[in-house]
């Protein structure tokens, strides 16, 4: 990637981004912990019924496994599978030795989660002129220290950063320099845009728009005519153009998920089964920071698009995923039978504590 510290006339300089990503974080550590799980299939996660992956070793990828599945589905994929209860405050505390790390190169960090970061390092603590170098510094102290491989993407905006870190996994890096980005993009299905996820990705291939490039065809009234406010972010992203500082010391306020569905749902039993599915992901991302919380909100959007939200907080912090549950269902059963059909459902929880201060708001659509 050409890069300079100095920028010609008046213009900026180039931004250096680096999205650090951990290979398989949870299984790395029970594999390095444990030489019995090495070169193993090991799911991170329970084993019972309701069971779901945290995390996959990549042997265990090899047969499909994927974080975020069913455990009973992975056992059936793998059936030599290995699960591992997890550990997280060991993982906390790995996370935040690598946080050090990366805290000698530049104070500008952004954590996503445990195990992964975006970099601003534009300027560097170490005076090291090249992001690859500084990638490739932060890697080999990783590896050196704890053990554990990270892969990195190298780009001048977030949203490419990202892509990079994927694209040499594990245990690699790759970058996507100003003259790159653009046609990089271009051949991207629009499923493999960080931050689109199945709905918006079927909406947009009912469309038409299918690649980066049919994206990049359109205009900015009819991205925003489909997309709402998102419609912007997903013009200039097809173009390689994402202005989105690294933001340092984010304040988490909450997590949350939500799901719209094909159909108005109106029967309490389907609206449970469908409330489910945001539970696990809201906890699991709890699980992922080490994050907990007291209040916990439901979202109705009915079909004529009013928006009602209803919440309720407790003395101490959620303390599992069967709480938060229970929590969610006794919201939704006051508002049972609805006063008209259901068009989205949404969960979360909020007034967190006991967790990395650092880590930015998210919220989840499946």
């Amino acid at each position: 990637m050409r890069e300079s510290d100095t920028a010609t006339g008046d213009a900026p300089p180039v931004r250096k981004i680096i999205h650090i990503d951990m290979d398989a974080f949870y299984a790395s550590v029970e594999q390095r912990d444990n030489p019995e799980l090495r070169g193993q299939p090991v799911a991170v996660g329970g084993s019972a019924e309701r069971g779901v992956v945290a995390a996959a070793s990549y042997e265990a990828r090899k047969f499909g496994v994927r974080s975020a599945m069913p455990s009973v589905t992975a056992k059936r994929q793998c059936p030599d599978l290995i699960f591992v209860k997890p550990r997280f405050e060991v993982y906390k505390a790995i996370s935040r030795q690598i946080r050090d790390i990366f805290a000698q190169h530049t104070p500008v960090i952004e954590p996503l989660s445990l195990d992964e970061a975006y970099l601003d390092v534009t300027e560097n603590l170490q005076g090291i002129p090249l992001a690859r170098d500084v990638a490739l510094r932060i890697r080999e102290t990783i590896k050196a220290e704890t053990g554990l491989n990270a892969s990195a993407g190298i780009s001048y905006n977030k949203f490419l950063a990202k892509l990079a870190s994927d694209h040499r996994k594990p245990n690699g890096q790759f970058v996507i320099s100003p003259e790159m980005g653009p046609a990089f993009v271009e051949t991207l299905p629009v499923g493999k845009f960080h931050g689109i996820g199945p709905a918006t990705s079927a909406k947009m291939n009912a469309l038409g728009l299918f690649t980066g490039l049919d994206i990049r065809n359109q205009t900015l009234e009819f991205m925003n005519a489909n997309f709402g406010k998102s419609g912007a972010y997903y013009y200039w992203i097809s173009r390689g153009v994402d202005e989105r500082p690294v933001r340092a010391n984010r304040i988490r306020k909450s997590i949350g998920a939500e799901t719209t569905f094909s159909t108005d749902l109106d029967e309490f039993d389907t609206l449970v089964a469908e409330l489910k599915p945001l539970v696990d992901k809201v906890w699991r991302h709890c699980e992922t920071t080490g994050n907990r919380g007291r209040t916990v909100t439901l979202k109705i959007k009915f079909a004529d698009f009013e928006i009602i939200t209803r919440s309720r907080s407790v003395p101490a912090a959620v303390a599992g995923r069967d709480e938060l549950e229970r929590l969610a269902c006794g919201l939704l059963e006051v508002e049972t039978p609805p006063p008209k059909p259901v068009r989205l459902l949404g969960v979360s929880l909020s007034s967190l504590q006991d967790g990395d201060d650092t880590e930015p708001q998210l919220t989840f659509g499946i």
